[in-house]
């Protein structure tokens, strides 16, 4: 899944879980859940640092600019705007740790890149990880779901 997906879903959490530590659990479980669909990666092992790092710069941008766009229009309390940050960080930080092994290999994050490597049904440079409009369906949906959660 891209961040965008994974930081509206958090953010969906966020919005309608009162208690951090249940955002927090379920945050992380629905990253790894999300993880298991077929879905799109616009990087692979080819990507360069330089490729990588405008990629995930823009996609967080899109995805924190439809979160701020449902905060104008909702006019949240500082507590849910709290919230929703919180499950949409969360949501994202096992991409963060996964990333920060690949590139840099931090050893102690190994474990969490292994876990999130076993949680993809698919390798890598398959078919079914190409980032092409089929695999990015589920994107999306999801995407679309956890908007209208956070909007109503």
């Amino acid at each position: 899944m891209i961040l965008t997906t994974h930081a509206l879903v958090g953010a969906a959490i966020g919005k309608n879980v009162e208690n951090y530590w249940l955002i927090a659990i379920l945050s992380l479980a629905s990253h790894f859940l999300l993880d298991t669909l077929r879905h799109g990666e616009y990087l692979n092992r080819k990507s360069s640092f330089k490729d990588t790092t405008w990629k995930v710069a823009l996609d967080i941008f899109v995805g924190w600019s439809i979160i701020a766009f449902l905060y104008w229009n909702q006019q949240w309390t500082n507590e849910v705007l709290y919230r929703v940050i919180f499950g949409t960080l969360v949501s994202m930080s096992p991409d963060l740790f996964t990333l920060l092994y690949y590139k840099f290999n931090f050893r102690f994050l190994k474990p969490v890149y292994d876990f999130h490597s076993r949680v993809h049904r698919f390798p890598q440079n398959t078919p079914e990880r190409e980032w092409n409009l089929r695999n990015a369906s589920n994107d999306i949906l999801i995407s679309l779901i956890a908007c209208i959660l956070i909007f109503f």
